[in-house]
Order: structure tokens, then C-alpha cells, then sequence
């Protein structure tokens, strides 16, 4: 991850097995395919983003203010307008559907940019300064394939929940 005056950049370079992508099209299901989140908390308190991108390229995005689960979903939580789809732009290494998994280790990777326009307009937070500290996490997660599986880079504990961002780790801008 680096950021510009662009905005915050997120690259995921993912050595794989098992790799599947169904789920197509802005807010699908992303979590269910081969697929790398950043979860993203501006100023380290309040609610966070969630961006959720498999490998094709699709992109589940929402800002969640209370992470108390609910049976619809979260207390507090919003989906992202379809107009971000177009303002996020990303590149990624594999075809937009992968449908049979690929089962031999394959690498791929998936890029975006965050502008901090979205940051402002759904956090109140923009361009970050040298020496703020933001929190997150990255995740990688494969529910639906043939060999289910979740990791992070800072640690979540005992429960398989990604969201937890008394968790999230601590982002250092420089």
C-alpha cells in the first residue's frame, strides 16, 4: 500500500490454489470467490470501510459505523453508490470470471486506487498528513471454493471474524 496526492493505493500480489470467481459486478458477493480485503478505519476511531475485491476484479465496498452482527447484516452499515464503482480504478491479473477453480497454484493480483474524495465524503476524513495514524487490516479469504480458507495480516484472535477493528493494526503515514 502507498499513497499519493491521487489518493490511498492497495495492491495484493496472492500466491494461490484453488481459485474461484462467480460473483460479478459492483457489491456482489466477493467474499464467497478467491478474494483480498482492506479494511480501513481513517484517524483510528469511528466506523471503517470495507473493501472487498476478488480476483476478477469486482468490488464490494460499504462504511460500517456499529459491527454489532445482526440477522440483515450489521446494526449500522451502508453499502457504497454505484457511482464509486467507476471512480475506483483497478487492474487485475485473472479474467472476470473463474468458473471452474483453477486448482494448480496460480499467482494473481488485484489493484485499485481509493480516491480521498471517497474517504471525505463518507468518513469526513481526507488526505491523511506525515505522521497520522489510520488502523486496518488485509485479509484474504476463499469461502466458496473447494478448499475454504481466511487469513490476515494482524492477527484477529480465536473467532473467524474479520470484523473486529478493535483488531485492525496500525497504518502509519509517512
Amino acid at each position: 500500500m502507498l499513497h499519493s496526492h491521487e489518493g490511498l493505493h492497495v495492491h495484493f500480489r496472492v500466491a494461490d490454489r484453488y481459485v474461484r470467481v462467480a460473483h460479478l459486478g459492483f457489491q456482489a458477493q466477493v467474499y464467497r470467490d478467491s478474494c483480498a480485503e482492506f479494511f480501513v478505519r481513517p484517524g483510528g476511531t469511528g466506523g471503517y470501510l470495507n473493501f472487498e475485491m476478488n480476483a476478477g476484479g469486482s468490488l464490494l465496498v460499504s462504511f460500517i459505523e456499529d459491527w454489532t452482527r445482526t440477522p440483515e447484516g450489521f446494526r449500522r452499515a451502508r453499502s457504497l453508490d454505484p457511482a464509486w464503482d467507476d471512480r475506483i480504478p483497478r487492474v487485475h491479473t485473472l479474467p472476470e470470471r473463474v468458473d471452474p477453480e483453477i486448482v494448480r497454484p496460480v499467482d494473481w493480483s488485484i489493484q485499485y486506487t481509493i480516491p480521498w474524495s471517497l474517504f471525505l465524503e463518507v468518513t469526513g476524513h481526507g488526505r491523511p498528513t506525515t505522521g497520522d495514524v489510520w488502523t486496518g487490516n488485509f485479509y484474504k479469504c476463499g469461502d466458496e471454493t473447494s478448499h475454504p480458507h481466511w487469513a490476515s495480516w494482524s492477527p484477529i484472535g480465536d473467532a473467524l471474524n474479520f470484523h473486529a477493528p478493535e483488531r485492525f493494526g496500525r497504518l502509519v503515514f509517512a
